[in-house]
């Protein structure tokens, strides 16, 4: 089972969902306060099994929000985000992959990690 993590920033609050072998998946933009936190992961949790666009081939169908986006960042590598029903990007994932497979394998581990896991606050 994974756990999100929440952390107070200079800021607000962000989280990380961990998956079960600890690996950190996705992060979360920076709220401003907890409770907006903590409605940010119940937000994933319930759309963490969204359709997922891949904005990487030259003609994909845009789909309509929550969706899971694929794309290539700067440096060429694969990520993800997923955007809530009003368009707002709720989590942007941990690292760049090499291969789109290993991309789509993030958004497959938040799916199996995130409907079940715990909420937890990060000690300073």
């Amino acid at each position: 089972m994974g756990k999100f993590l929440i952390k107070e920033t200079k800021t607000g609050f962000t989280y990380r969902l961990k998956s079960s072998n600890s690996q950190t998946v996705c992060a979360s933009q920076v709220y401003k306060t907890m409770s907006s936190c903590k409605a940010g992961i119940e937000s994933l949790k319930r759309f963490c099994d969204s359709a997922t666009e891949d904005q990487t081939l030259k003609s994909f169908e845009p789909l309509k929000n929550p969706k899971y986006e694929i794309y290539l960042d700067k440096a060429g590598l694969y990520r993800f985000r997923l955007k809530a029903n009003n368009g707002e990007i709720l989590i942007i994932s941990e690292e760049g992959y090499s291969s789109k497979s290993g991309c789509k394998g993030g958004i497959e581990s938040i799916a199996k990690n995130a409907p079940d896991a715990t909420v937890e606050t990060e000690a300073e």
